[in-house]
């Protein structure tokens, strides 16, 4: 994606973000539940999230498109030798919103931060790995599109 303004990077990593959310995040969160590692119910929730009582999906989705942006600004245009942009994804979800989510989500929220228990540590950086995965494929699909690259 080295064509294109910055904003036309950020609608493409918003989009993907957002889009990944619900074609990989919350999938992986529906394998997860089915095989008993998350409770049912857990993917495509819709019980209202505070201040604005927006479907908990709905902010994910949100929050989602706010972490593409951030990876399609920071993919744009680099090259990252023998990695895909698949792997790149991947590597970025699974550690930075995951890190984020363990650590800085609780502090602003009050709460104590930190690694979650042993027997759950995995289940963060896979689920968000399978939305960096998605993330990437999207940005690398609109971008393409849109002749970006």
């Amino acid at each position: 994606m080295a064509r294109g303004g910055l904003g036309i990077r950020a609608a493409v990593g918003f989009l993907a973000g957002a889009l990944a959310v619900v074609a990989f995040h919350q999938v992986v969160i529906v394998l997860l539940s089915t095989a008993g590692a998350l409770p049912a119910g857990a993917a495509y929730a819709t019980r209202p999230i505070p201040p604005l009582g927006v479907p908990q999906v709905l902010n994910l989705a949100f929050w989602g498109g706010v972490w593409g942006i951030v990876y399609a600004l920071l993919v744009a245009g680099r090259r990252f030798g023998a990695l895909s942009p698949l792997l790149i994804g991947l590597i970025f979800g699974a550690a930075l919103p995951t890190l984020f989510g363990w650590f800085v989500v609780p502090a602003l929220k009050g709460a104590a931060g930190g690694f979650p228990p042993p027997s759950r540590i995995w289940i963060g950086p896979l689920v968000n790995g399978a939305w960096g995965l998605g993330t990437a494929l999207f940005v690398g699909l609109f971008a393409r599109s849109r002749r970006l690259t």
